[in-house]
């Protein structure tokens, strides 16, 4: 599990001061890469010592309640599901220790050696991955 915590800038939200929806997708892409360097294995490094990296395959996320400028937000992510390949991430997003939104990321272990492959995840990150008991 790791946590990432951020504010809502105004450039986040819309006309109205609601942020916009697809801020909710960029925030859970931030708090994957968070978990990465969480758990040892930085996305940068990754990429630029190993050509690994953890492309995008599908992303849900469901708002609950809005989100304005300003607003200090936490989100909580953990890996729901392991496989050989691909991982998927669940993200929770916390106001004022309220579920505003939660979503996932199903993403791959790839390598961009020549061209992009699917690789299998390192045990021993995998053990670092290991998806908790709900």
């Amino acid at each position: 599990m790791s946590k990432y915590e951020f504010k809502v800038r105004l450039g986040d939200t819309d006309l109205g001061g609601i942020v916009y929806y697809p801020n909710f997708h960029k925030w859970m892409d931030e708090a994957t890469h968070e978990y990465l360097g969480a758990i040892g294995v930085p996305s940068s490094k990754l990429f630029s010592q190993q050509n690994i990296g953890v492309p995008l395959l599908e992303s849900k996320c469901k708002i609950n309640s809005p989100l304005f400028f300003e607003d200090c937000v936490e989100i909580v992510s953990t890996v729901q599901e392991l496989f050989n390949k691909v991982f998927k991430i669940r993200h929770q997003f916390y106001k004022d220790e309220h579920v505003v939104a939660e979503g996932y990321e199903i993403r791959a272990w790839a390598t961009f050696e020549g061209k992009l492959k699917t690789h299998p995840i390192p045990q021993d990150i995998r053990e670092k991955m290991v998806p908790e008991k709900e």
